[in-house]
Parts: C-alpha cells; structure tokens; sequence
C-alpha cells in the first residue's frame, strides 16, 4: 500500500511540474531577459556611434575650421548622450528612458547638421578618412534602428505576457514585483526633417 502511495505521489509532483513548465510561469523571466539583451544591445550600438564621433570632428576640423560652432554642439552633445545611462533595473522608468533617448536623438541632430556642413567642402567629402567614417556611421545608426525595433518587440512580448492569461495569474502571484518595460517612443518632431542654415 505505502509502495502505491509513493507512486501515485511521484506520479501526481510528475504531473504538477509538466503543468507548471506548460502553463507560462517561466515566459515572464524569459522575456524579461530578452528584453534586458536587446536594451544592452541597443546601448551597445549607441556606445559605438559615441566611439566613432570623436574621429569624425577631428577629421572634419581639419577642413572646416569655421565650422566651430557645428563641431561644438557634435562634440557637447556627444558628452551629454553618453552621461545619460539607463541600466536595466531602469527600463520600468519612462521617464528615465525619455531622458535617455532625449539626449540620444539631440545627438543625432547635431550628426545630421555636421553631415551636411561637409557637403560645403569638396575635398573633405573626397577624403578617404572622412568617407570612411561617414560610411561607419551610416551603418551605425542603421544598427541602432535595428536594435531599437528589436527591443520594442521583446519590451510588447514581455508587457503583453505580463497582462494576458496565463502570465497575468503570475505577475500577480510569484512575479508581483515585475513592472512593465518602457518602450521608445518618436519623438515630437520626428516627422519633421532637420533644418539645416549656412
């Protein structure tokens, strides 16, 4: 008889953990992780366009000393992006990640206007250096795009799993302290194309 119940015990905690693995108590953790990737990600390709910057104004001042104020705003507005950091502990704070991606598009703006203050100087757009770093940085930003959509969705996977059933009965039992993730949003005048005066 205690050989039948020792049996029916092991084959009723079997059942409970196939259920349990089936039933999404491990979805929330996951996704959360994969969105903490894709936002290390997304940090990564924005550190690399932080690391390019530099050898982009020193390449550009050789031709463009009077460009000054351009090369000043690239160069304050590199080193206001790369002070704001958010870790993943942050991601649940959208105003933390707002300030983030405030300072990251103010960057963005400041690349654009030196861009087009090259096309003002032929031989700097001839120099190998220069074409090469433009060309870096072009693939850069394509990298951030990428990164950036990619972390949106693991953010809508996550978000989503948290309020549907079954991750809903989870985040609010076990995973009552996970918060949704803040995802990017456009900016006010992403629609708007840079304005760019000489």
């Amino acid at each position: 008889m205690t050989a039948r119940i020792s049996r029916l015990r092991a084959a009723f905690v079997a059942i409970l953990c196939l259920t349990l693995s089936a039933c999404g108590y491990n979805a929330i953790p996951t996704y959360e992780e994969q969105a903490k990737a894709k936002w290390a990600d997304v940090q990564n390709n924005y550190q690399r366009r932080a690391d390019l910057i530099p050898n982009l104004v020193n390449t550009v001042q050789g031709y463009a000393k009077q460009e000054r104020d351009v090369l000043t705003a690239v160069v304050e507005a590199r080193a206001k992006a790369t002070q704001v950091k958010i870790d993943a502990s942050q991601l649940t704070d959208p105003d933390k990640l707002k300030q983030f991606q405030d300072a990251q598009t103010q960057l963005s703006g400041a690349l654009g206007r030196l861009l087009a203050v090259s096309e003002n100087y032929p031989d700097l757009k001839s120099n190998q250096n220069f074409l090469a770093l433009q060309s870096q940085l072009e693939g850069t930003e394509n990298r951030i795009a990428v990164a950036r959509r990619d972390y949106i969705e693991a953010v809508r996977v996550y978000n989503t799993t948290l309020k549907t059933f079954p991750g809903l009965l989870w985040a609010s039992t076990v995973f009552r302290s996970n918060k949704p993730m803040a995802e990017f949003a456009a900016t006010e005048n992403a629609q708007t194309p840079p304005q760019v005066k000489f």
